[in-house]
C-alpha cells in the first residue's frame, strides 16, 4: 500500500501494555490494527501442531509462507482462526508464547512474514504493535513508540490476567520466562528488540491505560496525525 498511508507503531516487551494500547488508539481513530505478535504466535502454534522442530529453519518458513489463517473482529476482541479452528485462547498460552519467540529468531520466518505484515497499511491509518515495527517493518511510521515496563511489573500482570481466566501461574516463573523471552529477543541476529532511533520510549510501569492513551493522543495531535478532542 502507498507508503502516504500514516503508522503509529508501538513495540516493546511482552506485558508492557502493547495489546491493549494499540487497540485502544486504533479504536480512538478508525484506524487498521496489525498485532504482528499474533503472526508469530500462529506459526509457532502450527509448528507445534503439525509436529515441527523449533530449529527447523526450512520447515518453519514454510508454514509461515503458507499460513491458513483469519482475525475476525467481534466486539471488543478479535477472534483468531488458524486453519478454521479458534485458536485466539491457545496463541496466548505461554508454551505458544516461548514457542513464538524461538520461531521469531528464526531469519527466514521473519522474511517470509514481513510483506504479509506490511499489507495491513490501509487507508485511513495502521496501529502497527509488535518488537520491529518501528525498526523494520514500518521504518517510515511518523510516530513510533517503544513502551516498556519493567519485568517484575509485566509478570505481575501477566499473573493476574492468567488468575483472572482461571488459569493457574507461578509469579517467580513467569518472571524467569519473561527475562528469558527479552534475553532472546534482545540478541536475535535479526531485528533485535530495540527502540528504533526515532522513537519515543514510555515506561508503563507506574502508568495507567488511560494515562497512556492521552500520552499517545498528544503525540498524534502533535504530529497532525489526528485532531485535537
Amino acid at each position: 500500500m502507498s507508503e502516504s498511508v500514516p503508522v503509529v507503531t508501538l513495540d516493546g516487551p511482552g506485558g508492557a501494555g502493547k495489546g491493549t494500547i494499540s487497540r485502544l488508539i486504533a479504536e480512538r481513530l478508525g484506524w487498521h490494527l496489525l498485532d504482528s505478535g499474533a503472526l508469530y504466535r500462529l506459526a509457532a502454534l502450527a509448528a507445534l501442531r503439525h509436529g515441527t522442530e523449533l530449529d527447523d529453519a526450512e520447515a518453519l518458513a514454510e508454514l509461515a509462507r503458507h499460513l491458513d489463517v483469519a482475525f475476525l473482529a467481534e466486539d471488543e476482541a478479535t477472534r483468531v482462526l488458524l486453519e478454521g479452528d479458534d485458536v485466539s485462547r491457545d496463541i496466548r498460552t505461554e508454551r505458544t508464547g516461548d514457542a513464538a519467540s524461538q520461531v521469531a529468531a528464526v531469519p527466514a520466518v521473519r522474511e517470509a512474514l514481513l510483506q504479509r505484515q506490511r499489507d495491513f497499511r490501509k487507508p485511513p491509518g495502521l496501529v502497527a504493535d509488535g518488537r520491529d515495527m518501528g525498526t523494520v517493518v514500518f521504518a517510515d511510521a511518523p510516530l513510533k513508540v517503544f513502551l516498556t515496563a519493567s519485568a517484575e511489573e509485566r509478570a505481575r500482570r501477566r499473573y493476574l490476567q492468567l488468575q483472572e481466566s482461571g488459569v493457574d501461574a507461578s509469579l517467580s516463573s513467569l518472571l524467569k520466562e519473561i527475562q528469558a523471552r527479552d534475553a532472546r529477543d534482545m540478541q536475535r541476529s535479526v531485528a533485535p528488540l530495540k527502540p528504533a532511533d526515532d522513537a519515543i520510549t514510555l515506561d508503563t510501569t507506574r502508568l495507567t491505560i488511560p494515562e497512556v492513551v492521552d500520552r499517545l493522543t498528544e503525540w498524534l495531535t502533535e504530529r497532525g496525525l489526528t485532531s485535537a478532542t
